[in-house]
């Protein structure tokens, strides 16, 4: 059931567990002060993400609208810190007591919103304006939030796909973790609903019968979580400052990617990971990308091949594996795929948790701002390297995200119009055909209403 029906609301105080155990009396100082607006708001909207689990509504506004009368405040007390928490959804709570795993994600999100203002860009320890400098930002972020675990083989695999999809993706999604789990290898998603939860919950069981303490890994922003609310299962929850760098900390972090069916959001993170891999300093870099989905998905990774194939070209299609209706054969191509990413980490000596090695162009990194004119001045043309056509073209499905399903886009997109995208006709006309596909598949949102698209294309 939504938790979106009014009258569902409670309010409490909440004490941490272990996520913040110590705070210096400065940091204590600062979250009480809510004269910084932005770093407060940030911080309410991602607590209603992380109260909200369970939404059937991937519409950011219409969260924040449900719940506009939601505060969030910090109580200072002699041994530390408590949340006092007004008008919250009432399915975050039993018998009047939080869910223990809700309330990590709760503290998880305060951990990082403080750690990201106060360390990163307040006290400046970290050039966020260099490509070197993010990276080490991002390695920050990952290790205070003790997602780097040192000495442990490669075997974290992270699931990409759509938030909005049908039973039998589900389950597909759910039967790949199991495999995957039985093998002992750990989850890694974007933190939702669907093809992010689905192989979590299939990874629980094949850990269990390995008798196996399982990761379930998940990596948000504040600009989708409130879209995207942390599903249950996730029992490492990591808030990035923005989308560019939580799809560097999935490629950091992780050590092989499954791309099961989605919408926009997963093109934009197709074309992420491809522009990476195309680039000259990683085309003998190991790091196994298979795109999996039931029989019935096989029109909808055929759309995608040919999209790749018409704009990337085919040395881009010889950088990932179509694997449909075998969820055994992708767990093994993954297994096979860890054994090659640990023998080539071994060889450059790099870390087993964070890869330092793989090289991500500044373009790739540097948010994006989506705005109508930014959207419509994308290079969308051939004359260009291929990993910097990946770069363009994951913008403007950046973009279309952004009109979709974040409060920003939905408001631009309200008051100036969709968002027009230019291009030479060899690039415009498969992308447009795409999202014809998306639309007439109900892949663009989850399938509540009729859907509007939030750009025009011009040809």
């Amino acid at each position: 059931m939504s938790s979106l029906i009014p009258g569902e609301k409670i309010s409490a105080l909440v004490s941490p567990d272990n996520t913040l155990n110590v705070l210096s009396q400065q940091e204590v100082a600062r979250l009480i002060d809510r004269r910084n607006v932005d770093v407060y708001e940030t911080f309410r909207r991602c607590a209603l993400a992380a109260l909200n689990t369970g939404a059937e509504t991937d519409n950011t506004q219409e969260v924040l609208d449900a719940f506009h009368d939601f505060s969030v405040d910090v109580v200072q007390q002699e041994r530390g810190i408590k949340l006092r928490i007004e008008n919250a959804p009432a399915n975050a709570f039993v018998d009047g007591e939080m869910i223990q795993g809700i309330k990590e994600h709760l503290f998880s999100a305060l951990r990082d919103i403080i750690y990201i203002n106060n360390e990163l860009l307040e006290n400046g320890d970290t050039d966020l304006s260099s490509s070197e400098g993010i990276t080490n930002g991002v390695f920050h972020i990952l290790r205070n939030s003790k997602l780097l675990h040192l000495n442990t083989p490669p075997n974290i695999i992270v699931c990409w796909g759509g938030h909005s999809i049908g039973e039998s993706e589900y389950e597909y999604a759910k039967e790949v973790g199991y495999q995957l789990g039985l093998r002992g290898m750990d989850i890694c998603t974007g933190c939702g609903p669907g093809a992010m939860k689905g192989p979590m919950k299939g990874a629980t069981f094949g850990h269990a019968k390995q008798r196996l303490t399982g990761r379930y890994i998940g990596i948000t922003e504040p600009g989708i979580i409130a879209a995207e609310s942390p599903n249950p299962i996730v029992n490492e929850l990591v808030i990035m400052p923005d989308i560019e760098k939580r799809l560097e900390a999935f490629v950091r972090t992780g050590h092989g990617i499954v791309v099961f069916p989605g919408g926009v959001g997963t093109a934009e993170e197709i074309l992420y990971i491809l522009g990476i891999l195309l680039h000259p300093e990683n085309k003998r870099l190991p790091f196994p990308l298979i795109f999996s989905g039931p029989a019935s998905a096989g029109e909808y990774f055929q759309q995608i091949d040919e999209f790749i194939g018409l704009t990337l070209g085919e040395e881009a299609q010889q950088r990932y594996q179509i694997i449909l209706d075998n969820p055994v054969e992708v767990a093994r191509k993954m297994r096979v795929g860890m054994n090659e990413v640990t023998a080539y980490r071994q060889l450059t000596h790099d870390a087993y948790y964070y890869n330092w090695v793989v090289k991500i162009d500044q373009d790739f990194q540097i948010p994006f701002n989506p705005t109508h004119q930014n959207m419509s001045e994308l290079k969308l043309h051939k004359n260009q390297p291929a990993n910097e056509l990946a770069s363009n073209l994951r913008k403007a499905f950046s973009g279309i995200v952004d009109g979709n399903v974040k409060e920003h886009g939905i408001l631009a997109v309200a008051k100036n119009g969709p968002y027009k995208i230019h291009g030479d006709s060899d690039i415009i006309q498969p992308l447009e055909k795409l999202l014809r596909s998306f639309i007439r598949q109900k892949r663009m949102k989850i399938p509540t209403d009729e859907y509007t698209p939030c750009y025009e294309i011009v040809l």
